[in-house]
């Protein structure tokens, strides 16, 4: 079965051809960060402007590299939410109106969900070239993790009565009650005048810097001690900056970049202190810290071996150092999709639309967008699939 995927849920245009839920044929990611680099984050009505200019571009170019036509693609995929709203439809709307013009099956697909299929399907691709690599299986505790999305969940798999396919279901265990991970990366770069995106320069600063010199101490929750909250962390870079060389170097970084324009991670460092560096360093180390602690209490309190780790912030280096040393010393497993995969893209959204159309899942010309989209909030787990 021949799935294409649209991804639009935020600043990526992407279209994919997967294959029985595993073979990626193709995968077409247009990205728009230089058009919000000089805001330092996203700006909806951009992005929504953006994907209405490439959206059938990109899905050409999907089918081109795929080697397929248009007309033998067996069913459409297509992000539903959670994402911002006008990016959501360009995506959507082009999806219902080629499932209409082509009369093919089409379902809607969460994107927390695709994300954590992307782990699965880069582990079972991984193992067609290398069958001694562990299998990824279910149940697992899968931390998601991106700029807008820092959620725990228990996943776990039943038989479909007729197909005998696997259906999944989800748990949410945890959540940022405030910023997301990869948020506050994005907001302490800002702050810190080192570019956007802020996870991939703050990744490369950090190798310079003390992860140890400043001590931001853990993050404490009432309630919920599976939730998140990276706000306390950003507010402390802020008051670290507040009348401090800290803060005017960073204002004199930040005249030099608007001055020189694009320039590269090394140009940036150049431009940072030791003290800078310690800083970017430790709060990067801050944030790992929580990801990984509060991921394996989750798999402790719900005594499960197997852990994913998806979404774009599992692209750092660090976080994946830290995962599997604490997973190694655990005596657990820990799988992570390639940084393509991790990534926003649309080969993940095909893979997990596969297996909802296997179940016999169809959307029809109501489906719509979903700034907000829970996924797997209410599901009575039976006994047999806990441990």
């Amino acid at each position: 079965m021949l799935i294409l995927g649209i991804e639009s849920s935020c600043d990526e245009t992407a279209a994919a051809v997967v294959e029985d839920g595993e073979g990626i044929l193709s995968n077409i990611i247009a990205s728009q960060a230089l058009t919000h680099e000089k805001y330092g984050g996203v700006v909806p009505e951009l992005a929504s402007r953006e994907h209405l200019k490439k959206i059938a571009l990109v899905v050409d170019e999907a089918c081109r590299q795929a080697g397929v036509r248009l007309q033998e693609i067996d069913a459409l995929a297509v992000t539903e939410g959670p994402g911002l709203i006008g990016s959501l439809l360009v995506g959507l709307v082009y999806g219902k109106a080629l499932a209409q013009a082509l009369h093919k099956p089409l379902v809607g697909v969460n994107h927390l969900e695709g994300h954590i299929h992307s782990a699965w399907l880069e582990n079972k691709m991984a193992r067609r070239a290398t069958p001694s690599l562990g299998e990824a299986r279910f149940p697992n505790v899968s931390l998601v993790v991106s700029g807008g999305h820092t959620s725990l969940f228990r996943v776990w798999t039943e038989n479909h009565p007729h197909t005998h396919t696997p259906i999944f279901f989800y748990r949410q265990l945890g959540q940022t009650r405030d910023d997301a991970a990869g948020e506050a990366f994005d907001k302490v770069a800002k702050l810190l005048a080192l570019g956007y995106p802020g996870g991939p320069v703050i990744d490369k600063l950090a190798r310079f810097g003390n992860p140890h010199a400043v001590p931001f101490g853990p993050i404490r929750m009432k309630g919920n001690a599976l939730d998140f909250s990276f706000s306390g962390l950003k507010t402390a870079v802020l008051y670290r900056l507040r009348g401090s060389e800290l803060g005017v170097e960073a204002a004199k970084r930040r005249e030099w970049r608007n001055r020189a324009g694009r320039v590269t991670s090394e140009e940036i460092r150049s431009q940072c202190s030791e003290a800078t560096l310690d800083l970017i360093a430790s709060f990067q180390e801050a944030v790992v810290t929580d990801l990984v602690e509060r991921t394996l209490a989750a798999a402790k309190s719900t005594q499960i071996s197997s852990v994913f780790v998806a979404g774009g912030v599992a692209c750092n280096s660090r976080l994946r150092e830290r995962f599997r040393e604490a997973v190694k010393a655990a005596g657990l497993s820990v799988f992570f999709p390639s940084p393509l995969l991790s990534t926003d893209n649309a080969a993940m959204i095909a893979a997990a639309g596969y297996f909802k159309l296997l179940a016999g899942e169809r959307a029809d010309l109501s489906l719509t967008a979903h700034a907000s989209f829970p996924l797997g909030v209410a599901h009575h787990e039976p006994a047999a699939t806990r441990g």
